[in-house]
């Protein structure tokens, strides 16, 4: 019994240290903490930078370089590459791995954080991301200005489908409305998770984004705001959702504030003079939707909450503006009865009153917008 237990000892032992010799590259262990899986088929390499269409004149970022597999193909083809990476212990790989090259002074290294750090002009992006950090990722790209020409990016599978799928896909999500507003999303390829050293626990997607030239105009605080509210239930009638207690309570409640700001400064206080004036001018704050106001407004309750996707710090700020024609002066006039006849005439629009997010396109969510904003109501 003992003897037996000895030998499924020492079984485990080397089961754990062959597992640690798969996880490291030439004594550089990966963490997962970091999402560190690093691409190693040499095939998908060449894909991703064929399928990104990168020149001999273009300036390359790539985000999260690792050990410069991918960057060192990026050096063969590109004028520059601007490699950001977190991981010091990666940094000092990646030097040691282009010094003495003939592509090596064509390399700049940004040690730190991706989503702290202000990034430099750059014509594509092509990058294998760090998963964790997916979304404000794509978000403080789309927000970057200069606009890039394209961005080939590998992610998570469900992820990249969820950029690129159309309304009525099951996938298709706030994400979805939200990054093909900005950009145009195609899904390149599917990477297996063999390909990776470590394998993680799910496959990959390589995904092009291209930025929409010119802009969709739109004010992108008040879009955000709708579709949150939209997407809290998907399946869910606008109807449903906006005949709700909570929600045209929370309509109320906005529509005061605003008024008796409007009373009190002697001038009109919109949700457009508040947000960006249009898309270009967005943060990658306000893209990764932390919260959807900066003024501590009315607010569901905390079944409200829950029912329709809000966290305690996610607000919406709604405006009657100046130009809603309506002749409400003062704050008293506001009813609930009045509130519920402006959201009963939108609904009653182009058959809104039925339609559900789920299977809405783009088109609908603009006019929808619009319809809103006509009645006096405004999302920021």
């Amino acid at each position: 019994m003992s003897s037996g237990i000895r030998v499924a000892g020492g079984i485990a032992k080397h089961v754990k240290k062959k597992g640690a010799q798969q996880a490291a590259y030439q004594g550089i262990q990966f963490l997962k903490s970091y999402g560190q899986h690093i691409l190693k088929n040499p095939m998908i390499v060449n894909a991703i930078v064929e399928k990104g269409g990168v020149k001999s004149t273009d300036v390359v970022l790539e985000i999260g370089p690792g050990t410069g597999n991918l960057t060192m193909r990026l050096l063969e083809t590109a004028k520059k590459v601007i490699a950001i990476e977190f991981d010091p212990r990666m940094v000092v790989e990646l030097e040691r791995r282009v010094s003495g090259t003939p592509h090596g002074h064509n390399l700049k290294i940004i040690s730190g954080d991706f989503l702290k750090v202000d990034l430099p002009y750059f014509d594509v992006c092509i990058a294998n991301c760090p998963y964790q950090i997916s979304s404000p990722l794509v978000f403080k790209l789309l927000s970057h200005r200069p606009m890039f020409r394209s961005a080939t990016l590998m992610f998570q599978r469900e992820f990249a489908m969820r950029l690129c799928v159309n309304p009525g896909d099951p996938l298709y999500c706030r994400l979805s409305v939200n990054a093909q507003l900005l950009a145009r999303t195609t899904h390149i390829l599917k990477v297996g998770k063999n390909n990776f050293r470590p394998p993680p626990k799910v496959d990959s997607s390589v995904v092009r984004i291209e930025p929409r030239s010119p802009m969709i105009d739109v004010n992108f605080r008040e879009w955000d705001g709708l579709v949150r509210l939209c997407f809290g239930r998907k399946n869910k009638t606008l109807g449903g959702i906006f005949r709700a207690k909570t929600v045209l309570q929370l309509i109320e409640n906005n529509y005061k504030t605003y008024k008796a700001l409007q009373v009190n400064n002697g001038k009109g206080v919109s949700a457009m003079d508040m947000g960006s004036g249009g898309v270009g001018n967005v943060s990658s704050k306000m893209l990764g939707a932390a919260t959807m106001g900066a003024r501590k407004k009315g607010k569901f309750s905390q079944k409200g909450k829950k029912q329709y996707g809000l966290g305690a710090d996610e607000k919406m700020d709604i405006d009657d503006g100046d130009e809603d024609g309506n002749g409400i002066t003062s704050v008293d006039a506001v009813t609930p009865e009045f509130i519920r006849g402006l959201v009963e005439k939108v609904l009653n629009t182009d058959g809104f009153v039925d339609m559900r997010a789920s299977k809405m396109s783009q088109d609908d969510f603009l006019r929808l917008l619009a319809t809103f904003n006509e009645a006096g109501i405004h999302f920021a």
